[in-house]
């Protein structure tokens, strides 16, 4: 595996873009999903597993990873504008594009806007909705007022340690990122909680947790994304999947505008379970 730089300008801020690049092959792009403790070694092992088939692209999305993060607008333009760039930076063509969690919908508009970038997409467990808003939709109101606070000099830095302290990431782990309860050990809880750790992590949280960064506003406007003018589109579906968010999947599963298998796994099978994952996206 290969470090690589890729600089980009964003919403008026120059940036510098980490990604891994490892593998031969036809290109692949993969997305890492959006998560308060999401980074691109999430899926360095899922990579690791394509590598026999694919030149793989892994970056870091702005304001998240195992490092120190940017301080630029996180909102879903800025999201868009940094696909648009990077696929203007490091074009492929790709054989394939793969997303995780909140990075499908991301995805599959870059798709629409690219024609031809990418020979057909994969997307691992999608969703569109951030936790507070699929956990408390009639609170609606209330989680601006949240991420202004967690946003807000001592007082959000305060509120952040208190919600992102080992024992929460563990709950939260074993509760629906993994199936499994087991994997969930103390040194993948200590390296999740570095992760959350980074200088200005908090700002990436609260603007995911608060549906901030929702690239839709509703089912019916995720279900819009797809359909004609995409190349093909296989999800992959994780059997442990929380309710609300397996309820999503199941909706675009039935609309018919996408291949769907199953998966082991909860939210980040690409995480718990590669090897699973790889040979899905191989037989799909």
């Amino acid at each position: 595996m290969a470090a690589r730089t890729i600089g980009l300008t964003l919403a008026g801020h120059r940036i510098e873009v980490p990604c891994d690049v490892s593998g031969q092959g036809p290109d692949a792009l993969i997305l890492p999903a959006l998560s308060t403790i999401s980074s691109r070694g999430e899926v360095a092992e899922l990579a690791n597993e394509l590598v026999r088939d694919h030149r793989c692209l892994v970056p870091d999305w702005p304001g998240f990873g195992a490092r120190t993060r940017e301080r630029i607008p996180l909102n879903p333009s800025t999201f868009h504008a940094f696909l648009d760039g990077l696929l203007a930076a490091a074009p492929g063509p790709y054989a394939v594009g793969i997303a995780a969690g909140h990075a499908a919908g991301y995805l599959v508009a870059a798709a629409r806007r690219h024609p031809g970038a990418f020979g057909r997409l994969v997307l691992v467990a999608p969703t569109w909705r951030g936790p507070l808003p699929t956990a408390m939709p009639q609170r609606a109101a209330w989680f601006p007022r949240i991420r202004r606070a967690v946003e807000a000099p001592l007082i959000g830095e305060a509120l952040y340690r208190i919600n992102i302290s080992p024992p929460v990431i563990g709950r939260m782990m074993r509760a629906h990122v993994y199936g499994d309860r087991e994997r969930v050990t103390p040194d993948l809880v200590r390296a999740k909680h570095a992760i959350t750790r980074q200088r200005n992590g908090r700002f990436g949280t609260a603007a995911f947790v608060t549906g901030g960064l929702d690239p839709v506003p509703s089912r019916e406007a995720f279900l819009g994304l797809f359909g004609e003018g995409l190349p093909p589109v296989l999800m992959l579906r994780p059997e442990g999947a929380p309710r609300r968010s397996g309820a999503e999947m199941d909706a675009l599963a039935a609309s018919g505008l996408v291949t769907s298998l199953r998966v082991p796994g909860a939210l980040s099978p690409h995480e718990e379970h590669p090897a699973a994952v790889a040979a899905a996206i191989r037989a799909g």
